[in-house]
């Protein structure tokens, strides 16, 4: 198969929702349709044995939570698919944003029963400022939830996108009876009391067909019928190009828990879902077709060791062929380096690869070479656009508890930070050390590890802030005017970038108002 085909062949994609709307469940059954795993439940069991390989990890255990992005991929109709499974905890929310710069689209899992909540907002907002293309997945079908009309109209007022149901819902909760497929025109029927099993597809071609009633019952088929009328009044037919622009969302309903409705959603997926997109670079664009490998980092898989003090650096493939053995240039770094067991992720296994196409995304070990957002290329100096990092919501001043491990604790703050755990600013005024993250459980992550892994020991004390947000003009003068006026309120990051740190929206404000040349930015990439 030459490189063009496996670019075509290539879907690359995210499944993001709030916790527990059933997001690691759908994967797991995405990847049991797919034949990567034998039975479903694999793929947590295998997040259970990896979390008991370090000490940091008992925090996963303990609140039963997802705390980084898991890579996995299978073959499927002549399909290579990589699933991203994210972090649904908001403590953790970075670690998605950053994700969701790595794949070509996104399936959004919403829970029937609560319908649109705070982290689905938050996770959209990302996918619209990328213009990434999104299929929703209408989850728990088989519970009492929401009435299907009123959760598609929830979705489009909350998360300001058009949608277009594929597949619709024969009853909710114990009168659940299947889904009727709009683009097919076939029944899928729930069967038996455990509601485990999938009857075959019933090919009904017409609606008004007397097999709806023998297959549903009078009532439900007289509902069933009303229902698609009202869809095809209210709805636009489905335009892949719209889809494609993340204007519009085909919409499919099912229980993950039961593996049903999920071969429906793969099968529309794998047909409409983007190959891998062309990507924005400081030099102009760079496409999957061209001839030489670029790629760049979006994630990186701490220590999780202490023994061996390895870090995975996961790469995602922008365009040529990945080799293993190769010499590689190091943009930033303007290093050459070579992988000789570069990683590919199948589903719970990882195996040591000779080649990957763009879309893949593979593990490279890294002793300290790479930070978030590095790109690696065949020679050529650029840089890949679009890895941000956001605005904390939290923060904490860092005291050193142990002045003796100073250089232990700068270099533990710094390759921590390197990871994206959290992020550090400098402030101008006194030179102390400020962390900023997007959740809570990020300081108790921090402190174990620095402790753990680097032997110093430090706390987390309070400060009053309600923002950190970069700055920037395009009059130097008025920046410096501004940064000497508000002096008091002024950090660098660890580019040494200028981030004004406002102690509450009303001094943000002010400032804004008093300084309107003045940009401020909720995320480092402006």
């Amino acid at each position: 198969m030459n490189v063009t085909e496996e670019i075509k062949r290539r879907r690359t994609f995210a499944i993001i929702a709030h916790p527990d709307a059933g997001k690691t469940t759908l994967t797991e059954k995405l990847l049991l349709f797919g034949g990567a795993i034998q039975s479903a439940g694999a793929v947590k069991s295998n997040k259970i044995k990896k979390s008991t390989t370090s000490d940091f990890m008992e925090i996963e255990k303990q609140r039963g939570i997802s705390v980084s992005t898991s890579v996995m991929a299978f073959d499927y109709k002549n399909y290579k698919v990589n699933i991203l499974d994210t972090p649904g905890h908001e403590d953790f929310a970075e670690d998605t944003y950053r994700t969701l710069s790595a794949v070509d689209s996104v399936i959004m899992v919403i829970d029937c029963v609560k319908g649109v909540e705070p982290q689905t907002r938050k996770l959209l907002e990302v996918c619209r400022m990328r213009q990434t293309p999104v299929i929703v997945f209408i989850n728990k079908m088989d519970r009492e939830g929401q009435n299907p009309f009123d959760l598609l109209d929830e979705i489009e007022k909350e998360l300001k996108i058009k949608v277009r149901p594929l597949t619709w819902p024969i009853g909710i909760g114990k009168s659940f009876k299947g889904v009727y497929n709009l683009q097919l025109k076939s029944l899928n029927l729930f069967m038996g009391d455990s509601k485990t099993t999938v009857e075959e597809l019933y090919e009904i071609g017409d609606i008004s067909s007397q097999e709806v009633e023998k297959n549903i019952g009078e009532n439900f088929a007289e509902q069933l019928r009303a229902d698609v009328d009202l869809i095809d009044g209210v709805y636009d037919n489905l335009n892949r190009q719209s889809y494609l622009e993340g204007k519009i969302s085909p919409v499919f309903f099912g229980s993950a828990v039961n593996n049903f409705g999920i071969k429906e959603l793969l099968d529309c997926f794998v047909e409409i879902a983007p190959p891998p997109i062309e990507r924005d670079t400081d030099k102009g664009i760079i496409k999957p077709e061209d001839t030489k490998f670029s790629g760049f980092v979006f994630k990186i898989h701490a220590n999780l060791d202490p023994k061996h003090r390895d870090r995975i650096a996961f790469l995602r493939i922008c365009s040529g062929i990945f080799e293993r053995n190769k010499y590689y240039h190091h943009v930033r770094d303007n290093k050459q380096l070579r992988f000789s067991n570069p990683t590919a992720f199948m589903a719970q296994q990882k195996s040591v690869i000779d080649e990957a196409f763009p879309g893949d995304v593979i593990g490279l070990y890294d002793a300290g070479n790479f930070k978030i957002g590095d790109t690696l290329t065949e020679g050529a100096s650029f840089q890949f656009k679009g890895i941000p990092s956001f605005s904390p919501e939290l923060f904490r001043y860092v005291t050193n508890l142990d002045p003796m491990k100073t250089k232990q604790l700068q270099k533990g703050l710094e390759q921590l930070t390197d990871e994206g755990v959290a992020q550090l600013f400098t402030k101008k005024i006194d030179g102390r050390k400020v962390i900023g993250t997007v959740g809570a459980l990020q300081f108790e992550v921090i402190q174990h590890r620095l402790k753990a892994e680097y032997n110093a020991s430090a706390s987390f004390d309070s400060i009053n802030l309600y923002k950190a947000l970069w700055i920037s003009c395009n009059d130097r003068n008025k920046l410096n005017a501004f940064m000497l006026d508000r002096s008091n309120h002024i950090a660098f990051d660890k580019e040494e970038r200028p981030v004004f740190l406002a102690e509450s929206a009303w001094l943000l404000q002010m400032a804004q108002e008093k300084f309107p040349d003045i940009q401020f930015h909720v995320k480092s990439e402006f």
